[in-house]
């Protein structure tokens, strides 16, 4: 039976922005460019997870659904730090950020609040060294921020609702280790303020009163073609990006496929 993926045409697509509200979208959006650019799959056919690691083993990839929209879905590592998405993340914002896994990382490293102050987000930084942006709608923020007893930073972007009772319920979050690269996370900052609308089914947005939908734009044989395309241009990138690199020392052994139980002990 054809996917959402295979089968773009089955149904009438519209644009939806703004894109961080517009709900998670189809995963083979990241999945599909991570392996276009040379990742191989290592999950286990017997669990319904995906696991990929890159062409050197240096990265890798686990998207593993659960009943928690809110929990760690998505999570990618390197040896030196990790990332993680929970489930209603819109994925043309993960890809900002594995887009650039597949690029040449720049020679010097960008800073990442402008990207967002452009944007209209406002930007605090306090005493400690916590930075604070938050976009103009009130409910979606990131920040680099010290935990309370120590002086490691970690970064955050989340999209959370009020509740009225002095509580909030997040829509989505992402965390980061403060050891990771800053390109990678001016990727996502940068897919995260696009104003570029995103395409959704009508009722494939977790909070329909937060976005705008408008039955227009790419759809069908359209929205397939663009996708081939995007495919095609990660293949030509990635390419570019081996020739450039140094090369490294090649491990031993593929990254194994996490289990059910080692899965649930990550989180």
């Amino acid at each position: 039976m054809p996917s959402e993926a295979d089968d773009p045409w089955s149904r009438i697509w519209f644009d939806t922005t703004p894109r961080h509200l517009a709900g998670p979208g189809d995963p083979r959006h990241v999945t599909q460019a991570l392996r276009a650019g040379g990742w191989k799959h290592y999950g286990d056919p017997d669990f319904p997870h995906v696991v990929l690691a890159s062409p050197d083993y240096r990265h890798t990839l686990v998207l593993e659904p659960t009943p928690r929209t809110y929990g760690s879905w998505w999570r990618i590592s390197s040896r030196h730090w990790h990332a993680s998405f929970s489930g209603n993340t819109p994925v043309e914002v993960i890809a900002g950020f594995t887009d650039a896994l597949l690029q040449t990382a720049p020679e010097v490293e960008p800073d990442i609040w402008p990207t967002l102050q452009v944007a209209d987000w406002t930007y605090e930084r306090d005493e400690r060294g916590n930075e604070h942006a938050r976009h103009p709608d009130g409910i979606t923020a990131m920040e680099r921020r010290a935990t309370l007893t120590s002086d490691h930073f970690a970064w955050t972007a989340e999209v959370a609702l009020p509740t009225g009772l002095g509580g909030h319920n997040r829509v989505w979050h992402a965390y980061f280790d403060d050891r990771t690269p800053r390109h990678l996370l001016a990727g996502f900052a940068t897919a995260l303020v696009d104003p570029a609308p995103v395409s959704r089914g009508h009722y494939d947005v977790p909070h329909s009163h937060l976005v705008t939908q408008v039955e227009r734009g790419a759809q069908g044989e359209q929205l397939a073609a663009a996708h081939e395309a995007r495919l095609k241009a990660i293949k030509s990138t990635a390419r570019k990006a081996r020739r450039s690199a140094v090369p490294t020392t090649r491990p031993a052994q593929a990254p194994s496929a996490e289990t059910p139980a080692s899965a649930a002990q990550s989180r």
